[in-house]
C-alpha cells in the first residue's frame, strides 16, 4: 500500500506548482487591471459585477499572494495550506469566471488550473501525509 501512497504524493506537488502559477498569474492579471483598463476587452460598465478594475485588480492581487503563500504551504506538506488552498482555488475560480468576458483565454487557463487543483488536494491530499510516515 505504501507504493500506491507514494505513486500519488506527485499530484500534490503538481497541485502546489499550478497554485503557484495560478497566484502569479492572478497577480499579473491584478496589476495589469491597476494599470491598463485599455488593455481589457470590455469596458468596466460591461463587467459580470460591476465593480471597477482598480476594485478587480486588488482581488486578484489578494488572491494571487494568498495563492503563492498556500501553495508554498501545500509544498512543505502543511495541512493548513490544503485547507485553504481548496478554498483559495475554489474563490479564484469563482472570480475568474466573474471576468471572463474581459480577457476569456487567460480566465479559462486559470480556471482549469484551478480545477486541477481542487481535484489534486481534494482527492489526494492525504497522501503526503501517509507517504511521510511510511519512511
Amino acid at each position: 500500500m505504501s507504493g500506491y501512497s507514494r505513486a500519488w504524493v506527485g499530484w500534490i506537488f503538481f497541485a502546489a506548482s499550478m497554485l503557484l502559477l495560478v497566484g502569479l498569474f492572478q497577480i499579473l492579471m491584478g496589476v495589469v487591471a491597476l494599470f491598463d483598463e485599455e488593455y481589457f476587452l470590455v469596458t468596466q460598465d460591461d463587467l459580470l459585477v460591476p465593480v471597477g478594475y482598480v476594485a478587480w485588480g486588488w482581488i486578484h492581487i489578494g488572491l494571487g499572494a494568498l495563492a503563492v503563500v498556500t501553495g508554498f504551504g501545500v509544498m512543505l506538506a502543511q495541512l493548513w495550506a490544503r485547507v485553504i488552498a481548496i478554498v483559495v482555488a475554489v474563490v479564484s475560480l469563482l472570480s475568474n469566471v466573474a471576468f471572463i468576458s474581459v480577457t476569456p483565454l487567460w480566465c479559462l487557463t486559470i480556471v482549469v488550473f484551478d480545477i486541477l487543483v481542487v481535484y489534486a488536494l481534494m482527492v489526494h491530499g492525504t497522501e503526503v501525509e501517509d507517504a511521510a510516515f511510511d519512511s
